[in-house]
């Protein structure tokens, strides 16, 4: 059965980015974006609900996830300059297959980040 999941790592503090704002979105053929939903990540830098697509949700398409790094960033303490290099991070992505097992990890600092299809 298919899922969608992340996890963010922060690797500014080595720590999973706690409280950081996440918002899953489903993108149409004309581009426009419709918002899912819209979480905060848990101690551990994950949705505390399991994935973000259970495998009844799944479904063949573009999506988007959209990561608010500067103000997570803010919120550590960390001075940013303004604007901040990295404000958001927006990662589109394809699911080809809605059975399939999606895992989509961030590595996250203020100047910089990394992604890539986990397991």
């Amino acid at each position: 059965m298919g899922h969608l999941s992340t996890h963010v790592l922060d690797t500014a503090h080595g720590c999973p980015a706690a409280g950081m704002r996440v918002t899953l979105q489903r993108v149409q053929a004309d581009g426009r974006a419709e918002t899912v939903k819209t979480i905060a990540l848990n101690a551990d830098g994950r949705n505390d609900g399991g994935p973000l697509l259970d495998a009844a949700s799944m479904a063949v398409g573009r999506w988007r996830l959209v990561f608010e790094v500067a103000p997570y960033f803010r919120a550590r303490g960390v001075a940013l300059p303004e604007p901040a290099f990295i404000d958001t991070v927006q990662l589109d992505f394809g699911i080809d297959d809605a059975a399939g097992h999606y895992h989509v990890p961030l590595l996250v600092s203020p100047f910089s980040y990394s992604t890539y299809r986990g397991s």
